[in-house]
């Protein structure tokens, strides 16, 4: 999709600069790309659809319940006509500034009319941030195949949080209901009547997040939360109420009896709660989907050595097969898989700690994910053997010399002598 954005907003900026506010992040797609971070056959749609899950409960008092509306990006394989527009997205950094970005989607156009059902993957934000903030990826995927539906986490959005007033009054919320909204989804989108409908393959299911959408994600699979009384007054939780509260925190497949077997596979980008030691060890080792970590083995929010890296090396181990992964950027912190820095959010160095990660560049950052991603998805949803193949046997991407002064084989589908800074771990 890159390469088409290029080409399209050329076209716009000659017609009127004067009605063309959008920004455009990515501008080129270098021949280094690694292989799988191009574009794929489909053209992409993308539209805002609105799901309300009825009665759950309120966590701004514990004692009532309320209709959790919840707002969907979903990208998805289209057809364009000449009536289609190119995507914008929209909404404000940490600090209340508005942004605007050029996406590479025609909003709203009708989906491919075949008999082919795409598989569901579903994004879910940190806290705080918004529905959009991986459009780059949401847009790839779709181009090779796959519908992506990205939530609004109601209360844990840049905007909800500036509206409260209070920059962790949607904490308690995020806890509770991180791993509910994404299996919520994937319900709404079995269930119910939606535009997009007969495209979704929802037995073919995928949930992922980064930060605390990891989080939620590593419970919605199967694995089990185990908060103590002092981690939940620490997050908020009102003390007179925390021994009422722990059975609904402390549940496992997003509050169900058992993980739902649609899901195919987890991806968690900088997961939250290693740390605090909010997940049950134990029940990770049940998780038997394929599952891909993402770190920076700098991240000082989630952190590594005793953060992500303890979740990856306690997840799926009852498996016999290696689908246990780990990609990591070296000497990144937190932010390894949100779109690079809006313009505006250089005014400020709050809103930059959203975005930007001091020893990478974030759109090399993006084209890495998006061939890693895709691979594993085509590998272990699509089954494709080939696709498997781009999967690292190597640990480290970083080529060395050897005695005949040639250099060691490259990641597959990785140029020579561009793949460094990374390693990829299986087990």
């Amino acid at each position: 999709m890159h390469s088409i954005k290029l080409l399209l907003a050329t076209g716009l900026f000659l017609l009127s600069l004067s009605t063309f506010a959008a920004e455009q992040l990515y501008t080129h797609q270098p021949t280094v790309t690694p292989e799988l971070a191009f574009d794929g056959d489909y053209t992409v749609g993308v539209t805002t659809l609105k799901a309300v899950n009825p009665k759950q409960l309120n966590t701004t008092n514990f004692t009532s319940f309320e209709d959790r509306e919840l707002t969907l990006e979903v990208w998805y394989p289209a057809e364009v006509s000449k009536q289609s527009e190119i995507a914008t997205y929209k909404d404000v950094t940490r600090t209340n500034k508005e942004f605007e970005l050029l996406g590479g989607a025609y909003r709203d156009a009708s989906p491919v009319k075949t008999k082919k059902e795409f598989p569901l993957i579903i994004f879910s934000h940190g806290y705080t941030g918004y529905r959009s903030i991986m459009f780059y990826l949401g847009e790839h995927l779709a181009s090779h195949g796959y519908v992506v539906a990205s939530i609004d986490h109601k209360d844990s959005t840049n905007a909800d949080v500036i509206a409260s007033g209070s920059p962790f009054s949607g904490f308690p919320s995020t806890l509770l209901n991180r791993a509910r909204d994404q299996q919520f989804v994937l319900d709404y989108f079995s269930q119910l009547e939606t535009p997009l409908g007969h495209t979704v393959n929802t037995d073919l299911a995928v949930a992922s997040g980064h930060s605390m959408g990891g989080y939620g994600t590593i419970n919605t699979v199967g694995g089990c939360f185990s908060f103590s009384d002092a981690a939940m007054k620490q997050f908020g939780i009102p003390e007179q109420a925390i021994a009422l509260l722990l059975p609904l925190f402390n549940t496992c497949n997003a509050a169900q009896e058992k993980a739902d077997p649609r899901w195919k596979g987890m991806m968690a980008f900088a997961p939250w709660g290693g740390e605090a030691n909010v997940h049950d060890l134990n029940s990770l080792k049940n998780i038997k989907i394929p599952a891909l970590y993402v770190a920076g083995d700098e991240d000082d929010v989630s952190g590594y050595e005793n953060g992500v890296k303890k979740l990856f090396e306690n997840t799926g181990t009852t498996s016999k097969e290696k689908t246990t992964y780990m990609l990591v950027f070296e000497n990144a912190r937190h932010n390894i898989v949100t779109h690079p820095t809006p313009a505006i959010a250089y005014a400020d160095d709050f809103d930059i700690g959203h975005y930007y990660e001091p020893s990478w560049d974030i759109e090399t950052i993006n084209r890495v994910n998006e061939h890693m991603v895709l691979a594993f998805l085509n590998c272990h949803v699509k089954e494709s053997k080939e696709a498997c193949d781009f999967l690292p046997e190597r640990v480290d991407a970083t080529q060395t010399k050897q005695e005949d002064g040639s250099l060691s084989d490259v990641w597959p589908g990785f140029k020579d002598r561009w793949g460094t800074g990374l390693k990829f771990y299986r087990k």
